[in-house]
């Protein structure tokens, strides 16, 4: 555990707890976001990220703009988080056409967001979502 407290020393966090991590491609990166990733944040980042792999055999990774993506091809994706001060937010990049769809709505009228609290979130239900969102075609970035 000395390691993983060590990289969290490391890692600035940027407004709301935001881990500041180098952009880069692969779970490497990913992986120091979630190692960085404030308080209880760090075992829920660490969480999504296993119920993802599961759902998603293959899945690619990334850091980028301090955010970890998934997708099924190099710059193709259906996802991404970002850590703010009370919650987690996960990003579906199609998430209007997931049934149900996310709970909270963006200005994008594509995109559906889930707030992911201390309190936690239905895993059942966000590994339906992961399986819907890696099957429809992701977002270009």
């Amino acid at each position: 555990m000395a390691n993983q407290t060590d990289k969290r020393e490391k890692a600035r966090l940027l407004s709301g707890g935001n881990p500041q991590i180098p952009k880069g491609y692969g779970n490497e990166p990913v992986q120091a976001y979630i190692d960085a990733m404030p308080g209880w944040k760090s075992g829920v980042g660490r969480r999504i990220d296993e119920l993802i792999e599961q759902a998603v055999p293959g899945v690619v990774k990334a850091v980028k703009w301090n955010s970890p993506f998934y997708g099924n091809e190099t710059d193709v994706w259906f996802l991404s988080l970002h850590c703010f001060t009370q919650y987690i937010k996960v990003a579906f990049f199609r998430g209007a056409l997931l049934e149900p769809p996310p709970p909270v709505a963006s200005k994008s009228a594509d995109v559906r967001y889930l707030h992911i609290s201390e309190s936690g979130f239905d895993e059942a239900q966000f590994t339906d979502w992961i399986r819907q969102a890696s099957a429809l075609p992701g977002e270009r970035m």
